[in-house]
Formats: structure tokens, sequence, C-alpha cells
């Protein structure tokens, strides 16, 4: 009961919020990692990338972290700027697995930051993983100094998005590329505040009005930003409704009862109890991967 009036504590507290960037780190700040990651192998934040017999949102979240830096064509000895990276689960893989030289993630939520500098830390890799605070829109990057910019579901939060594209065609070097894993709306006529559903609260609470537009608006403002190469592509079939049936089926799940308390179990399933009313929202959004390029 305490936690819970804790929590409703956080979720006005966001609500009354009128800075964009301060609203969005509250927003992170709502839910305990202990709830939201409990029985979870990862601490991967993206609705995940849900190909055929996927249940997990620990693997879908990878194969949509996979997704991106296929998409941002990763490289060896590639230097990438990660905004909004969450807790930074994606750049540990990158630099294992596409092993590139460094990564460099910019997140306005202090909880994430500690969390992957501590990581880091840990797993000795301080030297080539470096993650501080900093808002996407001013980036601490000097002009045509990196490879890749990425953002991995969380460009749909920066206060507004296409001020993030100008800053990233500068900070990247001519050749380089930005790509973004990234929420829209289908359609420009579906009114944001019309999205009512609990899980999707985001959308109202945490998503700029500029940012409200469909994938021909998206290319239109990356172009506008000097980019070439524009591709702005759908890849809703394989995220929502993946996500939805995992996370709807989570307060059944013994390992996840095992591990949240009830009052946290409680919850989710009240949360995810419309399911009617969730499916036709998100029948409403769009789920994009973006790439550009810098001539």
């Amino acid at each position: 009961m305490l936690e819970n009036l804790r929590t409703l504590g956080r979720v006005i507290r966001t609500l009354a919020t009128k800075d964009p960037v301060t609203r969005v780190r509250r927003f992170y700040e709502i839910q305990s990692p202990d709830v939201e990651f409990a029985a979870r192998t990862s601490r991967y934040m993206n609705v995940g990338y849900w190909e055929e017999g996927v249940t997990s949102i620990d693997v879908a979240g990878q194969a949509l972290a996979d997704k991106l830096a296929d998409a941002a064509g990763f490289k060896p000895d590639d230097t990438v700027v990660d905004v909004g990276f969450g807790y930074g689960d994606q750049d540990f893989a990158w630099l294992r697995d596409r092993r590139v030289a460094k990564v460099h993630g910019i997140n306005v939520t202090p909880r994430h930051v500690e969390h992957a500098q501590d990581r880091a830390r840990r797993e000795g890799l301080a030297d080539r993983a470096d993650f501080q605070l900093g808002t996407a829109t001013a980036l601490p990057f000097p002009d045509a100094s990196v490879d890749r910019v990425v953002a991995l579901e969380s460009a749909f939060h920066f206060h507004p998005r296409s001020a993030f594209f100008a800053e990233a065609f500068r900070v990247l070097r001519p050749g380089g590329t930005l790509a973004t894993a990234d929420i829209i709306p289908l359609s420009n006529d579906t009114p944001r505040m019309s999205i009512s559903s609990g899980p999707l609260s985001f959308v109202k609470f945490s998503l700029p009005d500029e940012n409200w537009h469909d994938r021909a608006t998206y290319g239109e403002q990356l172009t506008a930003a000097g980019f070439a190469g524009v591709e702005v592509n759908s890849i809703a079939d394989r995220t929502w409704e993946g996500w939805r049936r995992f996370q709807s089926a989570r307060p059944s799940d013994p390992a996840f009862r095992a591990a949240a308390d009830g009052s946290a179990v409680k919850g989710m399933a009240n949360h995810w109890r419309d399911t009617e009313l969730i499916k036709k929202e998100l029948g409403l959004l769009d789920y994009v991967i973006a790439v550009a390029q810098k001539p």
C-alpha cells in the first residue's frame, strides 16, 4: 500500500510538471525498477521486435536493438552517440557484438545514467562506454566528431524531435548516419489526446505535440535538417502486438508473481485489463525505423 501511494505521488508530480525535459525524467522515475524488471534478464525498455516464436521481451528488446544497429550500419571502430539510452543494455551489446570503438550515451534521467556508469565500471568498459546527463537538443560534442547517432525508442520524447535532428546533423561526420526506432501516429488526423488507455499514457504525458506526426512528415523533417538518403519504414507489425501480448500476460506469469509483491501484480493486471481499447489505440500508432545520412 505504501509503495502504491508513493507511485501515485510520483504520477501526480509528473503530470503537474510543465518543463518537457523534467516531465520525461519524472515519467521514467514513476515505476520502481524492482517491479518493472521483475523476473527479467535485461533492462531493455523498448517494446521489442517480435519475430515468429519469440515470447520474451528480453529477447525481443535485444532484437530491436539489433535492427537499429543494422539500420545504422555499425562498423568496428565507429564512434556512436546513443541518445536516450535507458539503462544502456543495447550499448553493452553493441560494444560486445558489433565491436564499435566507443559509445557515448546521453540521457535526462539520473537513475539510468548512474546504472549504466556503474555497469561500465564493473565490466571494465569505462574507457569505451561514456554515459552522461544531457539533452538530445544540446549534444555535448564538437561539430563533425562522430560516426553514428542513434535513438532507440526515445526520440518521440525529444522537445522537439526536429531540433534533435539538427543536432545529430551537426555532430555527425560527413558520411555519418542517424538512425532511430520511433513511435509516431499512423495518421496526422488522429488527435494525440484521444489516446486514453493506461499502457499508452506516455502518448499523453511525455510526447510533445510537435512530435505527433506521421511518416511523411518525419521524412520531411529529416530532409529539412540537411540529411540525404532518408528512409522511414514501418515495423509496426512486429512490435505492438507482441508487446501487448507479453505485458497483458505478465500478471499471470508465475515467475513475475513470485518476484513482485501482490499489489504490483494486481496493479499491472488492472493496467492492462481493457484489451479491446488497448488494441484499438495501438491500431492508431505506427512504429518506424528511420535512417538518414549526412552528405
